[in-house]
């Protein structure tokens, strides 16, 4: 077979094109954040390209560890980049670049303040929706809210992780149609009466549903969330840039303007 000059030129340029693409994994509540951070980083880099994928922390995890070529890997938590490190697979240290916290996103008909809102939960007749413990980080979040709603009330812990369900986040969870919050489209189809997920999904969910409240979930019940980001030992020096990049003020600043706490990036 016989290649032109044009054609071979077309396939080096491909090629370093697709040299110059970073793979990005990242928890699902990031998706608006991070997606507007990578399009700032692909225009202030000279061409190099992002390519994202989100989904629940702990799944994206186990697809790294399955040998998934993802150079960064912004986790909802700092646990599952830490198994990574464990693993030599990341660059330690841990990088906590975001910080988020619950919230209860309630339906319309329920009364719920920050004051009632365990009265409302331990209700039996409450359906109380969660991500997937150990696949996502905000059901691990959901789970410590109830260790810590059984120094308030003994037996609640109990009796919250006996009620609820997992929705979201596990690798058999239903998927809501593209484009819509999964929070907002499982509470329009009547699939929970309270969710606890991040303040900052709940703020989305509105957005698509106003007649939804967030509640917080007050000081004494409080869980906050720290948000971990590594890179992988297998990845291009260009990975490096990206982290750099998520840690420096412009990206710092796009994630505090979509609702996220500050992080604490090395000095």
């Amino acid at each position: 077979m016989r290649w032109t000059l044009t054609t071979l030129l077309l396939m080096l340029a491909t090629a370093a094109a697709q040299a110059q693409t970073i793979q990005l994994y990242a928890a699902g509540s990031l998706r608006a954040a991070l997606t507007e951070i990578a399009r700032a980083f692909e225009a202030d880099s000279g061409g190099r390209k992002v390519e994202t994928t989100f989904a629940a922390s702990g799944l994206l995890r186990e697809r790294i560890e399955a040998g998934a070529a993802a150079p960064v890997f912004t986790s909802a938590d700092t646990g599952h980049p830490e198994r990574l490190i464990e693993q030599d697979l990341a660059v330690p240290p841990v990088s906590v670049f975001a910080r988020n916290e619950l919230c209860a996103l309630v339906r319309e008909g329920f009364s719920v303040t920050s004051e009632t809102l365990l009265d409302v939960l331990l209700d039996p007749k409450v359906r109380l929706g969660t991500s997937t413990p150990n696949a996502d980080p905000s059901g691990d979040y959901a789970f410590s809210l109830f260790a810590k709603a059984e120094a308030l009330k003994p037996g609640a812990k109990a009796i919250l992780e006996g009620k609820a369900l997992g929705l979201t986040g596990g690798p058999s969870s239903a998927k809501p149609p593209q484009g819509r919050s999964p929070y907002a489209w499982l509470m329009r189809s009547d699939q929970a009466d309270i969710f606890l997920t991040y303040c900052t999904n709940a703020v989305q969910a509105r957005a698509e549903i106003p007649a939804l409240c967030i509640v917080s979930s007050g000081k004494p019940l409080n869980v906050a969330a720290d948000y971990g980001l590594i890179a992988l030992r297998s990845g291009p020096a260009a990975a490096q840039d990206l982290v750099r990049y998520i840690l420096a003020e412009k990206a710092q600043a796009i994630l505090l303007r979509r609702g996220f706490g500050p992080g604490s990036p090395p000095r």
